[in-house]
């Protein structure tokens, strides 16, 4: 349940917002939220989510050639790393939902400019970094470990990883990477978006409340980390078109925690 924290309300500053504690419960009754917008806007936000993923296996495929099945396990950890700057607009239709206001398609771009959009652009720039810096040693990883390994099929590489010292090596290695890199984003931009598109704080400021937030709430944050990481793997395994329902309930269920966990 939610648990309010004092704090002073003069000015949007990282040391007068205060944050709130919140437990399970209120994870998956943002969930429910975020199910609740889905279904008001389904449409528009299913092209949304479906959009996402083949872009970014595009980009991927352009910045690093062709055979790219080493990277798609690593590209599924990206998507998770970009969520949250891909569900801004997601944000923006939660937000104007609340205000029981309408969300036109024409609209979603709208407002999105001067400091806001400077806000947005930095911290999507960050992520974006990060993103590119996953993609990189998770290759790195695997060239270490796989690199000289030649395979004709998926099926003789999976093989491969599973059977083999190098491949469990390379298992356990790049999980363990890939779990740092996700802790670390999720606990700085667990509400760092919704909360630079909603209040009037700089990009930095966003990122360390969100990092308040996540220590003031551990359990309740790591227990929405690993939705959002098994959510992701069920929409993958059902070839991506999964991923254009999961994300945009995920964005939407973002901006619910947000508002649960910021005063």
């Amino acid at each position: 349940m939610v648990n309010p924290q004092v704090g002073v309300h003069h000015s949007d500053t990282v040391l007068n917002i205060s944050v709130r504690t919140i437990d399970a419960s209120d994870i998956f009754e943002a969930i429910k939220l975020g199910i609740a917008d889905f279904n008001a806007k389904p449409s528009h936000l299913f092209l949304l989510g479906l959009i996402y993923p083949i872009a970014g296996f595009l980009g991927a495929t352009a910045a690093f050639g062709n055979d790219m099945l080493p990277l798609i396990l690593p590209l599924v950890g990206g998507y998770a790393l970009m969520g949250p700057f891909a569900a801004v607009i997601l944000y923006r239709v939660s937000r104007r939902r609340e205000h029981g206001r309408e969300f036109p398609w024409r609209e979603a771009f709208s407002g999105l400019t001067g400091r806001r959009s400077r806000k947005i652009g930095i911290l999507g720039l960050t992520l974006f970094f990060v993103f590119i810096s996953w993609l990189l040693i998770a290759l790195a990883i695997y060239e270490m470990f796989i690199g000289d390994f030649g395979y004709a099929s998926p099926a003789e590489l999976m093989e491969h990883i599973f059977l083999t010292r190098e491949g469990w090596a390379l298992i356990i290695i790049g999980n363990g990477v890939g779990f740092f890199f996700a802790s670390v984003v999720l606990a700085t931009f667990v509400v760092s978006f919704p909360l630079a598109l909603d209040r009037d704080v700089d990009a930095f400021d966003a990122i360390k409340i969100s990092t308040r937030v996540s220590f003031a709430s551990p359990y309740a944050i790591a227990l929405w980390g690993a939705i959002i990481v098994g959510s992701m793997i069920i929409g993958v395994l059902t070839l991506l078109v999964g991923l254009a329902v999961v994300l945009p309930v995920l964005g939407h269920a973002s901006w619910h925690v947000y508002r649960m966990t910021v005063e």
